[in-house]
């Protein structure tokens, strides 16, 4: 059946996770839509009005009626334009990971009718939804893909790349107020997928000349953010050196109009700790070899045992015996004011504590602790113990620890110990080390 214009569409959002759950329930203010997830204790927890992303507040889940939400794929049979917001990570050796991208594929494929539209909003590289995701659709449907079919072909499926922005955390840009990019495979679906996305993003749309320079456009995003932080750490380094405080450099070069304002720091999460090997791998494919991209990525990477470094020589600056000293730090997650821990680099700083034989705690109140994945090398505590530490880091910014204030974390030290500030949350004066 031909989708004439948005009010044909029978919508389905696969995946509700930070990505999909606020756009499902955005799109349900005004139409009906169907939000799958495989995860039955995330479905479970979302029909009870509980979001463990804190995206979305149990008010705002009440809020949408229009949402049925589900693990049962027999609800999606009566849909017919499929969104696909799943996770796209990297393996242990920096590949990307597009399993749950392509099992989500498979299911959409089996449920896909001639005249469908399937939209993908999760990262990948230029090509990758018309070349690895397009055949899986293919192949599960019966139906065929080609760029610009027309609908008068009675077997094709059509195809949108809209790439999410997210930024987990932040209640100031949300989904509706930040400009989104849509893309199709057509001229026709180009403009049915822009017009559906204009009906709920208050910020406006970007209608992108195909897919795939919406997939690249996504994708250079957080690359161009890693290599300007990756520049900033190397800076930080150097200066660390030059015995000049980094953040006092970056105020005064800041009064440049053209100056941007990126800060050193530990770049993890989903997003630009992960982004640029999509881009790389691509590279790779065409014969190409990046320098600057991988060169970022190795820097910052890398930021973790350089913390790991300046804690314990600062340590050993105070006569403060490494072998069992108990460190204490704050925040795990990747980011601040948010709960995802994903691809966070905290994992890899205690680490390498726990590597000079360091006996480390973490405290992070956004951190429900029985959700925390294994492979932590140090022990998650409800509440950080009084008097008890060598040294502190506050390894994430959340707004907790910037309420504290110096005087209060510094009590959770012994009388002699180190408190290293990697986020600027105190004066200069208040911290023995900073970034």
């Amino acid at each position: 059946m031909t989708i004439r214009n948005v009010n044909d569409i029978k919508l389905a959002v696969i995946g509700l996770g930070y990505v999909g759950l606020p756009l499902a329930a955005e799109f349900a203010k005004y139409r009906e839509v169907v939000g799958f997830d495989i995860d039955e204790s995330r479905i479970a927890e979302l029909k009870d009005c509980n979001d463990r992303t804190r995206e979305l507040s149990a008010a705002e889940l009440k809020a949408t009626t229009g949402l049925r939400i589900t693990n049962d794929a027999d609800d999606l049979k009566d849909c017919n334009c499929y969104i696909i917001t799943v996770p796209t990570p990297v393996d242990a050796a920096k590949k990307p990971d597009m399993s749950t991208l392509l099992s989500a594929s498979k299911l959409v494929g089996s449920l896909l009718k001639a005249g469908d539209i399937v939209i993908y909003e999760s990262t990948v590289y230029p090509g990758a939804t018309e070349d690895d995701c397009a055949p899986i659709l293919a192949q599960q449907s019966g139906l065929f893909y080609a760029a610009n079919a027309e609908d008068n072909n009675d077997d094709v499926f059509h195809l949108g790349y809209s790439p999410e922005r997210i930024n987990p955390g932040d209640k100031q840009h949300r989904v509706t107020d930040i400009v989104k990019v849509t893309s199709g495979s057509s001229p026709r679906i180009a403009d049915l997928i822009d017009d559906l996305y204009a009906g709920i993003i208050t910020a406006g749309t970007y209608k992108a000349e195909s897919i795939r320079v919406a997939e690249a456009a996504k994708v250079i995003e957080n690359t161009q953010r890693d290599v300007n932080i990756a520049l900033i750490n190397e800076l930080a380094v150097i200066f660390d050196k030059l015995d000049i405080d980094t953040e006092a450099v970056l105020k005064a070069a800041g009064t440049k109009w053209n100056f941007l304002p990126f800060r050193p720091g530990l770049v993890g999460g989903h997003c630009i700790g992960v982004d640029p090997y999509y881009l790389t791998h691509k590279a790779l494919q065409v014969g190409y070899n990046p320098e600057i991209i991988l060169a970022g990525r190795r820097l910052n990477d890398g930021m973790s045992q350089h913390v790991a470094d300046r804690l314990v020589q600062a340590m050993q600056n105070k006569n403060i015996n490494i072998s069992d000293a108990r460190v204490l730090v704050l925040g795990l997650t990747f980011k601040e004011n948010c709960p995802d821990t994903r691809n966070s680099k905290v994992f890899d700083l205690v680490q390498h504590l726990a590597d000079y034989k360091c006996v480390v705690d973490v405290y992070d109140p956004w951190v429900i602790l029985g959700d925390v994945p294994t492979g932590l090398a140090g022990t998650c505590i409800e509440k950080p113990l009084h008097g008890a530490y060598d040294a502190i880091v506050i390894a994430v910014g959340h707004s907790q620890f910037a309420k504290l204030g110096a005087h209060a974390i510094r009590s959770f030290g012994k009388e002699k110990h180190v408190l290293f500030d990697m986020k600027y949350l105190l004066d200069v004066n208040e911290s023995d080390e900073r970034l």
